[in-house]
C-alpha cells in the first residue's frame, strides 16, 4: 500500500518564489535607496569605492566615514533596503580589511564594524560580505521585462572598475536564475509523492538534469570576459576570508570568518540533499556544512526540507537519475578547471576565499558524485 508523504503547511520548498526565482530575491534587488532616505549616503560611497581603493589613504578615509545606523523595523517592505544596506556596508568592510596593495587589516574600525554586525544580526548571518551580498542581492536588469540572463543584467556594487568582476558575479546570477527550474521540479516531486509514493517522476527528473546542464553552459562562459591574471590580482583578494580581525567596539577577541565563495550558494547543497549523495565525512565536508551558516536562513531551511524527502526508487528512473549526476559532475569539472586556471596556478596557498583547501575539496566532490551513478 502506498504511504503518502505529509506536507507541512509551513513548507519552505513549496513557496512560489523558488519556482519563479530560484534562490534569488522574490523581487529584483534595490539598486539605490529611496530619495531622502537616511541611508542614501551609502549609495555615493558605494559608487566611489572602486576609485577610492586606488588610494593608499583609503583606510584613513574610511575610518572617518559616518555610516548611518539601521533603525527601521525589519518587514517585507524594508527587507530590500536592508539587503542593500548589507551589500554597501559588507563591500566597504571587505575593502577595508583586504585592500589590494596593503597588508590585510587586523582591526575593523567601529564605524564600519558596528553597522556590519547590526545588519548581519538582523539577517541572521555572520558579519562579513558573503555570496548572498556579493551575488544574490547585487544585480539589476536593463530591461525590467527581460530575462535574468547575461546581456540583460549588471551589478549594483563592485570593488574594481573592471568589467571582469561584473562578469564573474553575473555568471553566478544567471546560474542562480536557472535554479528556479530545479526547485520547481523538486517541489513538484514532493507534491506528487504526497499523493502517490509510486508516481512516475521521470519528467521532473529530466527537467532537473536539463537545468543543471544549462548551468554548466553558463559556467563555461567565464573566460569570455574574465582574464585570469586580472581576477587573481585585482578583485579576488577583496572576497578573501577575515583572519584574526578584531571588530573594534564590538568584540575584543580576534575573529575568523569565511570569505565570499560559490560554496555558499544553496544550489549544489540542495541537489546533493535531493540525490542523497553520500559524501564521505571529512574536514572538507565539515567546512561545507559550516558554509550553510553564511546562507540566508530560509535557504538553509529549504535544504533541510529537501534532505528529509524520501529516497527515490532510482532504479525505476535510472536514465534521468544518472543524467542529473552527469550534469552535476560536469559542473564540478568545469568549476575545477576554472579553479586551476584562475587561482591555483597563481599561488601556493591551498586555501580558497572561504578558507578551505578548495582543490582537494572540489576533487572529492567530483569523484563521489560520479561514484553515485547507477
Amino acid at each position: 500500500m502506498s504511504i503518502p508523504v505529509v506536507i507541512s503547511e509551513g513548507s519552505e520548498l513549496l513557496k512560489s518564489t523558488y519556482a519563479r526565482r530560484g534562490f534569488l530575491p522574490d523581487a529584483d534587488p534595490l539598486a539605490a535607496f529611496p530619495f531622502g532616505s537616511p541611508y542614501a549616503a551609502l549609495d555615493e560611497i558605494g559608487r566611489d569605492l572602486p576609485s577610492l581603493l586606488y588610494d593608499k589613504g583609503f583606510r584613513t578615509y574610511a575610518r572617518a566615514l559616518h555610516i548611518p545606523k539601521w533603525k527601521d523595523p525589519v518587514s517585507a517592505e524594508t527587507l530590500p533596503q536592508l539587503r542593500l544596506y548589507y551589500v554597501r556596508v559588507g563591500f566597504l568592510a571587505s575593502a577595508y580589511v583586504n585592500q589590494v596593495g596593503e597588508a590585510p587589516a587586523t582591526t575593523l574600525p567601529h564605524n564600519l564594524a558596528g553597522p556590519l554586525v547590526d545588519v548581519a544580526r538582523l539577517l541572521g548571518r555572520p558579519p562579513i560580505l558573503s555570496y548572498d551580498g556579493y551575488a544574490l542581492y547585487n544585480w539589476k536588469r536593463f530591461r525590467k521585462d527581460g530575462p535574468i540572463t547575461l546581456g540583460n543584467i549588471d551589478t549594483i556594487q563592485n570593488f574594481v572598475h573592471l568589467y571582469d568582476e561584473r562578469w564573474f558575479i553575473l555568471v553566478h546570477v544567471e546560474i542562480e536564475a536557472i535554479a528556479a527550474e530545479i526547485l520547481s521540479a523538486i517541489a513538484s516531486i514532493k507534491q506528487q509523492l504526497a499523493g502517490d509514493r509510486e508516481a512516475d517522476l521521470s519528467a521532473e527528473l529530466w527537467r532537473i538534469a536539463n537545468a543543471v546542464s544549462r548551468q554548466v553552459d553558463v559556467l563555461k562562459r567565464i573566460p569570455e570576459h574574465m582574464d585570469a591574471t586580472l581576477y587573481y590580482r585585482t578583485f579576488r583578494p577583496y572576497i578573501r576570508f577575515f583572519e584574526n580581525v578584531t571588530y573594534e567596539g564590538v568584540d575584543h577577541a580576534p575573529m575568523q570568518f569565511r570569505g565570499e565563495t560559490g560554496a555558499q550558494s544553496s544550489i549544489m547543497p540542495t541537489l546533493i540533499a535531493f540525490m542523497k549523495i553520500p559524501h564521505r565525512r571529512s574536514a572538507l565536508t565539515d567546512h561545507l556544512n559550516d558554509m550553510r551558516n553564511y546562507m540566508p536562513a530560509q535557504h538553509r531551511a529549504l535544504i533541510e526540507e529537501v534532505a528529509a524527502l524520501p529516497d527515490l526508487d532510482a532504479l525505476e528512473v535510472k536514465e534521468p537519475y544518472n543524467a542529473i549526476l552527469d550534469a552535476m559532475a560536469a559542473f564540478r569539472r568545469v568549476h575545477y578547471r576554472w579553479a586551476e586556471e584562475y587561482i591555483s596556478r597563481w599561488t601556493d596557498d591551498p586555501r580558497g576565499t572561504g578558507g578551505t583547501p578548495y582543490m582537494e575539496w572540489l576533487q572529492q566532490m567530483l569523484v563521489e558524485t560520479e561514484a553515485h551513478r547507477l
